[in-house]
């Protein structure tokens, strides 16, 4: 199983970005935990309601856009991810600085891409 992604803005919804992405993470193999606002499953992923202290989480990617993403900091910081994708729409100079500070890596890319054209490893 591929490294342990943390999709923070995960939606029910088929349509959504992030719905789709934890599809695509799973097809690829990836271990896959998310955060939403309704809970549910994307295919055998639970989506959860209240943030977890989640261990060994390698990617945080989010799917919220940056006045959403304040109440998430200290939290995202706190799991210690080695990276953070902001896909588009998402990107926050402000938290981007903050992670750099933490020695936690940032890419403004998006998921889906990153994952068809083997950029995601």
């Amino acid at each position: 199983m591929g490294l342990k992604t943390l999709v923070i803005g995960a939606s029910l919804n088929e349509e959504r970005y992030s719905n789709k992405a934890i599809k695509m993470l799973r097809e690829y193999e990836h271990e896959v935990v998310a955060f939403g606002l309704k809970s549910g499953f994307v295919e055998d992923v639970a989506i959860d309601t209240k943030l977890k202290p989640y261990e060994k989480i390698d990617t945080v990617t989010l799917y919220l856009n940056p006045s959403r993403q304040l109440d998430f900091y200290d939290y995202i910081i706190s799991l210690k991810p080695r990276r953070v994708i902001f896909n588009p729409g998402t990107e926050n100079p402000i938290f981007q600085q903050m992670l750099r500070n933490e020695g936690i890596d940032y890419e403004e890319a998006c998921t889906l891409v990153m994952l068809k054209t083997k950029q995601f490893n």
